[in-house]
């Protein structure tokens, strides 16, 4: 019964303006297209195919029914591991360690990853997306916390 409960929350959450979720594992950055040559033939690929794919995979349970169409803000929190440094001799973090990530990768290419294997399933396309926040912090628990919201043509939230 519980479990019933559950499902239709999560379905009618699905229905409504706003969807989150959240995707465990270290987040990833798009990696650039790649182009090579064999004799006279040139050609290009994609090395992020397989993380985007891996990505989408693990977010497909929550795509609404079909892809949105109005303009859309995405929030995107990306929880990275913390280096051993951050952790005194008992395992506990330091007071001086730092709650936000600086270093590689860039939280641009993280997103770009998010929003290429997100189009078509969660809206048409990326252009929609007019507002996003995006923030890269430490966690022991690495994963990244998504949340698209659905606005108006004004850029309101949708009622």
């Amino acid at each position: 019964d519980n479990e019933r409960t559950w499902l239709e929350k999560r379905k009618e959450m699905k229905d409504k303006n706003i969807i989150k979720f959240t995707v465990l594992g270290s987040p990833k950055a798009l990696k650039r297209h790649r182009t090579f040559r064999r004799g006279n033939f040139v050609g290009s690929y994609d090395p992020s195919l397989n993380d985007k794919a891996d990505f989408l995979a693990k977010c497909r349970e929550n795509a609404p029914k079909e892809p949105w169409d109005e303009p859309i803000k995405l929030t995107v929190d990306f929880y990275f591991d913390r280096p051993k440094v951050h952790f005194n001799s008992r395992g506990q973090v330091k007071d001086s360690a730092s709650r936000v990530h600086t270093s590689r990768p860039d939280i641009d290419n993280c997103i770009k990853l998010i929003m290429d294997a997100l189009n078509k399933i969660y809206w048409h396309d990326d252009s929609q997306i007019c507002i996003l926040h995006a923030y890269k912090r430490y966690n022991i628990k690495p994963r990244i916390d998504i949340e698209i919201e659905k606005l108006d043509k004004f850029g309101k939230e949708v009622k």
